[in-house]
């Protein structure tokens, strides 16, 4: 498998960059992650165990059943990626002088 194929199993899935993207602004809460993104509560859970799992985000302990999410350090490496997609997304300027199709 390339490294472009094991990274798209993890990121891949419907919602894990933006879960991603939520957290590289620091930990958020699960109900907050919910709201925010708008998302399915079974979905969010998914995400967030699969991303746990993969090593991207851990899980804080809070008081009282609550949980939050904060990006490991492998987590936080995705920020330029998700940087560069946005900007492309945005129909911005190709990286590194390559020309868009």
């Amino acid at each position: 498998m390339s490294d472009l194929a094991a990274a798209l199993d993890v990121l891949g899935p419907r919602w894990a960059l933006l879960i991603v993207e939520r957290l590289l602004e620091g930990p958020q809460r699960y109900g907050d992650l919910q709201r925010d993104l708008d998302i399915g509560t079974n979905v969010l859970a998914t995400r967030l165990r699969e991303l746990e799992t993969a090593g991207v985000l851990r899980r804080l302990p809070l008081r009282h059943n609550t949980r939050a999410y904060a990006l490991t350090e492998r987590g936080l490496a995705l920020r330029g990626a998700i940087a560069e997609l946005s900007r492309w997304a945005a129909g911005g300027a190709a990286p590194d002088g390559l020309q868009r199709v």
